[in-house]
């Protein structure tokens, strides 16, 4: 991940290598998911950060890459989660998590 790009960005960026390490996270992932206890997160296995059914559905996108988009509401927001592969070269190499808040009153445009 270009840090260069993401580390100030206001979206949650994590990547994981694809048996599921953790291998990078900007400012705002380390905000949202490093909690009392955790520390640190880069290096550990991003499937024991998640309770089932989750953890079921990220072994298999590792196993079988694909893309997962879905909202979510905690803690009184909205956000998306758009998981993806990203590779090296033409290698598939994990998967990134982008999470980002969603306005309630966002504008949705036809083009």
């Amino acid at each position: 991940m270009k840090k260069d790009y993401f580390e100030k960005a206001d979206v949650a960026v994590t990547v994981c290598a694809k048996d599921g390490t953790i291998l990078d996270m900007n400012e705002k992932s380390r905000k949202t998911f490093l909690k009392p206890g955790r520390e640190q997160l880069i290096g550990k296995n991003v499937l024991d950060c998640h309770p089932e059914p989750a953890r079921s559905l990220l072994s298999d996108m590792l196993e079988n890459p694909r893309t997962n988009v879905y909202t979510i509401e905690k803690e009184g927001l909205r956000k998306l989660i758009f998981q993806c592969p990203w590779y090296e070269g033409d290698e598939y190499a994990g998967f990134m998590e982008l999470s980002m808040v969603v306005p309630e009153d966002i504008p949705h445009r036809i083009r």
